[in-house]
């Protein structure tokens, strides 16, 4: 079953074709990132209007490098939840689009579940197993069941750690991508040469949360405070110290819910988990199977989104040509399989 995946959630153009739910035929992104730059971050009228402009250039593209016309895919999918709701709909639509003008089914997906589909798009993973969503608008620990099932054990109560990178880069005019930057610098810094302050949420609902606000506040107002004796204020060692302490904070909620669930397999997706400090810590607890998705899956791509409409299409599930676009999802219920945050309507 061939399946063409559309995702225009943000500033990445994608298309990609997947055979059966993880052979790759296809997979094309045509990224905004130079547009974006001057603005330190993503402009969501410009992220829109590229959307506009590309996206049928990078559709054909897909189906040229597949060697295919589009009457030869069997399914259509596009992401239509969260994201920006102007590029939600450019994608959304010019999916449903396709789908109608050949007679084809039409799958809208929830990005976030393309996000943690992605490591299985080249591994074999069974479930269940823990989770780690992290991404610019997301961190999210969870219990998951199947592709479109995961119990949601703790979240962020503020900014998620990929909107904290960006912040921190933005004001000390590191550029943009945050996260990749201050990724780079870190190679260069000490982890060492600040401490800055780790939220403790250890009761109640909140044992699996996490909290990057009190952190990013740190880095950006008060980061003298916290330089240890015998370092220098750089913003290599800054870097270095911020995302040390950010991986930390993410690790020892995901080791709680390890000790707490008995599951030993960590799923990792979304942008932040191209973190290469984030991969060397989680490869430091040899008691687990930690699998992540291979770098050029990490960040927005079609590929994710066929994927995951693959597994609806094995349970005959489509979605209607009335399918609308959500910017954001639902308030998370811990503990519940939040089907109203990961269903697709």
């Amino acid at each position: 079953m061939i399946v063409l995946g559309i995702e225009s959630s943000c500033d990445e153009t994608a298309c990609a074709i997947v055979e059966d739910g993880t052979k790759i035929i296809s997979n094309v992104v045509a990224t905004q990132i130079p547009f974006h730059q001057i603005y330190k971050g993503v402009v969501p009228e410009i992220a829109s209007r590229k959307h506009a402009e590309w996206i049928l250039p990078v559709v054909r593209q897909a189906l040229n490098e597949a060697g295919m016309k589009l009457e030869d895919v069997d399914a259509i999918a596009a992401t239509n939840r969260p994201g920006l709701m102007g590029s939600l709909l450019i994608g959304l639509t010019f999916g449903k689009t396709l789908a109608w003008s050949v007679n084809k089914p039409f799958i809208a997906v929830n990005h976030m579940l393309g996000h943690m589909y992605a490591a299985h798009l080249q591994n074999e993973i069974s479930y269940p197993y823990l989770g780690l969503l992290v991404s610019g608008g997301h961190s999210i620990i969870a219990r998951v069941n199947s592709f479109d099932d995961l119990e949601v054990l703790g979240t962020t109560i503020d900014d998620s750690v990929g909107e904290a990178f960006d912040k921190v880069s933005k004001f000390y005019n590191l550029g943009y991508p945050g996260g990749v930057i201050i990724d780079q610098l870190s190679q260069k810094g000490n982890p060492k040469a600040f401490s800055f302050p780790v939220p403790k949420l250890d009761k109640g609902d909140h044992r699996y949360d996490v909290s990057f606000s009190g952190l990013k506040t740190a880095v950006i107002h008060q980061a003298d405070s916290f330089l240890n004796k015998g370092f220098e204020n750089t913003v290599e060692n800054l870097a270095a110290s911020f995302q040390e302490t950010a991986c930390k904070t993410l690790i020892s909620r995901l080791l709680r819910a390890v000790e707490d669930t008995g599951l030993t397999t960590v799923v990792a997706g979304g942008g932040v988990a191209a973190n290469s400090r984030l991969r060397a810590m989680l490869a430091e607890h040899s008691e687990l199977n930690c699998i992540f998705p291979p770098l050029k899956f990490c960040g927005d791509n079609g590929a994710m989104i066929a994927g995951v409409a693959y597994h609806f299409l094995k349970r005959g599930e489509t979605s209607p040509l009335n399918t609308t676009a959500c910017a954001r999802i639902p308030q998370f219920k811990r503990g519940l399989a939040n089907l109203e945050a990961f269903g697709r309507r």
